[in-house]
């Protein structure tokens, strides 16, 4: 996720050449495909030496004022950077989205926006795409070969539950959803026992006691990623009483993500399930 940070490289005035200053910015590998691009253009003479120093200055990551984009996410995760709304004025999130969608290829995703942030980048870029509070441009045709279930346990949990579900197509995903299966009422769930146990993982977005992870944690093999939701009464304590019981569950190996996070729980999944090479 893409936090505010202050600048690290201290002075500008740096006596090292620009080969020294380049390596002590690069936080991974560089893009080969773009690497050989830039070669083949210098020696075509399409590039000039100057820009393709700029450019390889970019490739770590790119100071935009009050941020540093980093363009090598994806070639360390496996997953683009993404951008947390909260904190951040609505330039900032131009700025930030703008050097993204310029000089990267993949999905460039905005979340938990609020109206000013929405309408100040799609001014600038107006083919984003809206949903559950986030704007995502670019978004791939699915492309990951595994069957994603994302469940919530009441409708009041569908937002975080939402969250989840886009950030999951902005990954390649293409999520089945079902809502409202909750432990008062037990039947709901079973009646779709056949979509739990063909599924490859799933996310479970819950909020009271939580007790939702653990009877699907039960039911299924695969990995099971769970979200305490800030929804409940006085003893909830907004979402901290789900948060421990998903913790302290007899269902083993459930994986749990902090409260409200569904953005989190969509990257867990797309962590633990990786494009076949």
């Amino acid at each position: 996720m893409h936090v505010l940070v202050a600048d690290p490289l201290g002075s500008r005035d740096d006596p090292r050449p620009e080969r020294t200053c380049v390596a002590s910015r690069q936080n991974g590998p560089v893009d080969e495909a773009r690497l050989r691009q830039l070669i083949d253009g210098i020696r075509t003479g399409e590039v000039s030496p100057d820009a393709a120093v700029a450019e390889l200055r970019r490739l770590p990551f790119a100071d935009v004022g009050d941020a540093l984009v980093d363009h090598h996410r994806a070639l360390r995760q496996g997953l683009p950077e993404a951008i947390y709304g909260p904190g951040k004025s609505p330039e900032q999130c131009v700025r930030i989205v703008t050097e993204l969608l310029d000089h990267d290829t993949g999905p460039v995703l905005l979340t938990r926006t609020t109206d000013e942030q929405r309408k100040a980048v799609l001014a600038e870029h107006p083919d984003g795409v809206v949903g559950s509070g986030c704007v995502a441009w670019r978004l791939p045709e699915p492309f990951r070969p595994y069957r994603v279930l994302a469940v919530s346990a009441g409708t009041a949990d569908v937002p975080v539950l939402d969250e989840a579900v886009f950030t999951l197509r902005a990954y390649g995903f293409e999520p089945d959803r079902l809502t409202d299966v909750g432990v008062a009422g037990l039947h709901r769930l079973l009646a779709h026992l056949d979509r739990i146990t063909g599924a490859d993982a799933i996310v479970v977005a819950a909020g009271m006691e939580g007790a939702l992870a653990s009877v699907i944690g039960g039911l299924t093999a695969g990995p099971v990623v769970a979200v305490p939701t800030s929804v409940g009464y006085g003893s909830g304590l907004e979402g901290v009483t789900a948060l421990l019981a998903m913790h302290a569950s007899c269902a083993s190996g459930i994986t749990v993500v902090g409260i409200d996070n569904g953005f989190g729980a969509a990257c867990a999944i797309a962590r633990a399930l990786r494009v076949p090479a």
